[in-house]
């Protein structure tokens, strides 16, 4: 397997394990039912809850074009190391996104958020040239 594909399936188990701090919290703060309920009346979370369940949404968001880009790379043959080495730190990336998303460090999240966002520039980059 590629550099490319192994930093995709580490950037999708991370994205899909994001939701754990939140529902948990939200358990915690609401019961469990408020969890796994409909979720039309509950009660805001703690902030850092909210923030972590928006950088969640920010992630799958982000995950639908790094899995494109990626698997069309893979699909012509596109195997580079600049390619891997952009998918590598475009999963640091969102790794470091969604812990300073949570913490509430504006900032840093956008230039973290920037940081993986260039990654998609140069594997879109790497594919066209």
């Amino acid at each position: 397997m590629s550099m490319a594909l192994t930093y995709l399936v580490w950037t999708a188990l991370i994205t899909v394990l994001m939701w754990i701090p939140y529902t948990l919290q939200m358990i915690q703060g609401q019961g469990l039912m408020a969890a796994v309920g409909n979720r039309d009346n509950v009660k805001p979370m703690a902030p850092w809850a909210e923030r972590c369940k928006r950088a969640h949404t920010n992630a799958v968001e982000n995950l639908a074009v790094f899995a494109a880009l990626v698997l069309v790379a893979q699909a012509v043959g596109n195997t580079s190391a600049i390619i891997g080495t952009a998918a590598l730190i475009y999963f640091w990336a969102r790794l470091l996104h969604y812990v300073v998303y949570a913490a509430g460090l504006i900032w840093a999240r956008t230039l973290i958020w920037t940081v993986g966002w260039l990654c998609l520039l140069v594997i879109a980059w790497k594919l066209l040239v």
